[in-house]
């Protein structure tokens, strides 16, 4: 059973929904990342992604393009973001962390030899942006082999059978994008939401994780509400990109905020 699975189940038989917050590793400096997970987990987050830097981030919106872009001046690598996830796991061998990153990075690499330096490493999810499920039987049969997790995107417009094909594809669980549109983007509306993850669920047992477009606590708490999992990406970038010179508010900022996402979620669940 994978880290991911272990924690869905111990948050099933809580009642509580998972928290996964998300950070581009390298921003803002690559000396904060290893902390920054640190500080995330501390204050109330179950599960991590970390964002790989690449150059054309085509589903992600300004904030985390931004990101990235500061990431890449230090040159943080794909391997520089295992060497990362490897040294968090010196303090920490219980929390999952999930890649998230585009495909040519991975290519480059090799679906082999990535697979197995990312298990190694203490990885235990992928998220390929921009790897349709229709070309993804080796690199799934690569992750699997190693025991990770390949993590995938659904959208509002996926269909009924475009749902089936990803969620026999999935392990761990499925990421539910909320809105038409790239990270960070416009209006939240949770019944919409709600529908379709009716929809999702009769096509899979795997836990399903909203994101995209929540914001603040009372949005987090809502999603809480209906989902397994709430993601929370720009929200917590822009925090970094404003308190990207002062390392010790930044933690303060970003352990506040985490811990008010996790009150308010927990809040509604446990109410």
């Amino acid at each position: 059973m994978s880290r991911i699975q272990q924690r869905f189940e111990k948050l099933a038989g809580q009642g509580r929904t998972a928290l996964i917050p998300y950070i581009t590793a390298g921003d803002p400096h690559p000396d904060l990342t290893v902390g920054l997970m640190h500080t995330l987990v501390e204050a109330g987050a179950d599960i991590l992604e970390l964002g790989v830097p690449f150059s054309d981030p085509m589903a992600d919106g300004p904030v985390i393009q931004k990101a990235t872009e500061r990431a890449l001046v230090h040159g943080v690598s794909l391997r520089d973001c295992l060497g990362m996830v490897r040294e968090f796991r010196e303090r920490d061998a219980e929390t999952p962390v999930v890649l998230m990153g585009y495909l040519n990075p991975v290519e480059v690499m090799g679906y082999t030899a990535f697979a197995a330096e990312a298990a190694a490493a203490g990885v235990d999810g992928v998220l390929t942006v921009d790897m349709p499920p229709e070309e993804s039987e080796d690199l799934v049969a690569a992750l699997k082999g190693k025991g990770l997790d390949p993590i995938y995107l659904l959208a509002p417009t996926s269909d009924a059978g475009r749902i089936e094909r990803i969620c026999n594809l999935a392990s761990g669980f499925v990421y539910y994008v909320s809105i038409k549109g790239v990270t960070g983007a416009a209006h939240f509306d949770l019944e919409p939401v709600r529908a379709k993850l009716a929809e999702i669920r009769s096509h899979t047992r795997l836990p399903v994780g909203v994101g995209f477009g929540i914001k603040d606590a009372e949005t987090a708490g809502a999603v809480a509400s209906v989902a397994d999992a709430v993601v929370v990406g720009s929200a917590i970038v822009s925090r970094i990109a404003t308190l990207a010179d002062d390392p010790v508010a930044l933690t303060g900022e970003l352990r506040a905020f985490v811990a008010s996402l996790r009150a308010a979620m927990d809040k509604e669940r446990l109410e």
